[in-house]
């Protein structure tokens, strides 16, 4: 059985007390050693300097109460007690300097003695646990009836022993990852406990995050909702700030961000604060961070880290007190090995990554965010739009069928359910207005197809040798490509070329077989794999 440890300020007015009618009278230190059912093994008392002889004497009387209670007496200098960081700094250096033994004793802070300054403290370090503790509250009376023991109560700050708490606690997480998803009933099993997560970090932390995945998966528009979210949490009370990093070129990269002092170079005419500094006390927002430059890079991981950046031109740093959000469609540890992306940097940011999956991998979350989008053109062009039956079941069944692609993912499902909507007669999305949507969606993913097959081929062989390719031998040659720049060897993009005739033992060695189909086009393995 554990013992049972009370850790406790001495009160010098409710404990005072010299003559023999200090035993009529409540005092809570002593009266704590009196308590029935809460019999006290050790009592650790904390008092000032000028307190001792007030000390040696509630020790003196606990005694004649409990002899087998234990009481440790504690000197903490505290000058004003008052004073809200000194008296935390002094319980706090109690707290480290005491060894505390969880398994073999039960702790109880005692929080009815010193000022309320004192009081607020222990709840801190409690609750931050600092100290492994439940906080102990005594009262000079007991059913209603003048006792000089009176009663005590126990608060455990594990508030998910209290159902009444918990369940509210859980409603309000519902609602944080409800507000992150902007209220979308998703049903993507690996999404939502994604979001889970990110709405335990955003509460809890104030270190980066990376969000990563393809453009049009919503990164923006979930960096938006973290920064609500915390303003709502009044975790941050400056503004959101969003810039593409992709659009930040040359010399005006650095101003844009970091700002520049007047004359700083040719044609800065006034002063420029610069977006880290509009960012303060707020969040900011980089998307695409893979497209900073090195020496931009540089000083972005000193402002995270020290909070301070200097300006273009400028002698002395600027302090900004941001959380930074940083998107990208890249991955940035490729970027790091090819010394395009600072690795310090990479690694500050990799603390919190989180991946937002494509459109396509989501398909079950389509319908629930055909509902939204309708919802959203409502409020944006204040007209109710609504499907038929047979029409809303036709675009599902297309949306959700394996050759939908959704390229631009939810870019492409909001410019379609736009589409629709705008053309939709009498408010109201029938068959023909589905119908000319998938006609128009597969020609434009058609397009893209035929956009993609280009660009691979004009990246491996240039664009004369592309145009000396015959058109037969086009589409079978991108999609070569592609499969070898996807596999660390020629042996593992043989395999996946080649897969079904090999079951059929058909195929010689896998690997040499794509050798030779490569070098028909003057290409090897190699090159491919490097571009």
């Amino acid at each position: 059985m554990r013992r049972r440890v009370a850790i406790g300020i001495l009160g010098t007015t409710l404990d005072a007390g010299r003559t023999d009618d200090r035993w009529k009278k409540w005092r809570p230190t002593v009266a704590l050693c009196q308590q029935q059912g809460l019999f006290i093994d050790r009592l650790e008392l904390i008092h000032g300097t000028q307190s001792r002889q007030l000390a040696t004497q509630i020790i003196a009387d606990i005694e004649q109460v409990s002899p087998a209670t234990e009481v440790r007496p504690h000197i903490i200098g505290m000058r004003d007690p008052w004073d809200f960081s000194e008296v935390y700094t002094g319980l706090r250096d109690f707290a480290r300097g005491y060894v505390f033994d969880p398994e073999k004793e039960d702790y109880l802070v005692n929080i009815t003695t010193g000022t309320h300054v004192a009081q607020i403290c222990w709840f801190l370090l409690t609750e931050a646990h600092f100290i492994p503790a439940r906080l102990l509250q005594l009262s000079p009376r007991k059913d209603g009836r003048d006792d000089v023991s009176g009663s005590h109560s126990i608060i455990d700050l594990d508030l998910s022993r209290y159902d009444a708490i918990a369940t509210r606690f859980t409603a309000e997480r519902d609602e944080a990852t409800s507000f992150l998803k902007s209220g979308i009933a998703t049903r993507n099993p690996a999404f939502n406990q994604m979001i889970d997560q990110i709405e335990k970090v955003t509460i809890r932390s104030r270190a980066p995050v990376l969000l990563t995945g393809p453009t049009g998966a919503g990164k923006s528009q979930l960096a938006r909702r973290i920064y609500e979210l915390k303003k709502a949490q009044r975790q941050v009370s400056g503004a959101f700030i969003e810039v593409n990093c992709a659009t930040l070129r040359g010399d005006q990269a650095m101003s844009t961000l970091f700002g520049h002092v007047k004359g700083a170079f040719t044609g800065a005419q006034n002063e420029r604060a610069g977006l880290m500094k509009s960012a303060n006390k707020g969040v900011l927002f980089l998307d695409e961070i893979g497209e900073l430059g090195i020496d931009e890079q540089a000083m972005c991981l000193r402002a995270i880290e020290e909070k301070r950046f200097l300006p273009v031109g400028a002698d002395q740093d600027v302090i900004s007190d941001f959380q930074l959000l940083a998107g990208t469609n890249r991955d940035l540890s490729i970027g790091v090995k090819e010394g395009r992306f600072r690795e310090d940097l990479f690694a500050r940011l990799n603390l919190w990554t989180f991946q937002l999956p494509a459109l396509r991998d989501r398909k079950e979350d389509i319908e629930p965010n055909l509902d939204f989008e309708l919802r959203r053109f409502g409020e944006r062009e204040g007209q109710n739009v609504t499907f038929n039956r047979e029409a809303r079941d036709l675009y599902l069944k297309f949306a959700i069928a394996p050759q939908a692609m959704w390229r631009a993912n939810f870019r492409d499902l909001s410019a379609s359910i736009t589409r629709m909507a705008t053309l939709a007669p009498l408010g109201r999305i029938n068959e023909e207005t589905v119908r000319d949507e998938i006609e128009r969606l597969t020609m434009l993913w058609r397009a893209g197809d035929a956009g993609d097959r280009e660009a691979i081929l004009v990246e491996a062989l240039g664009v004369e040798r592309q145009s000396r390719i015959d058109l037969f031998d086009r589409p079978q040659l991108a999609t070569v490509l592609e499969v070898c720049r996807d596999s660390n060897s020629i042996s593992a993009a043989g395999r996946k070329l080649f897969a079904v005739s090999r079951l059929q033992k058909t195929s010689g060695n896998d690997a040499d077989r794509l050798r030779k189909y490569l070098m028909r086009f003057d290409l090897s393995f190699e090159d491919v794999a490097r571009k």
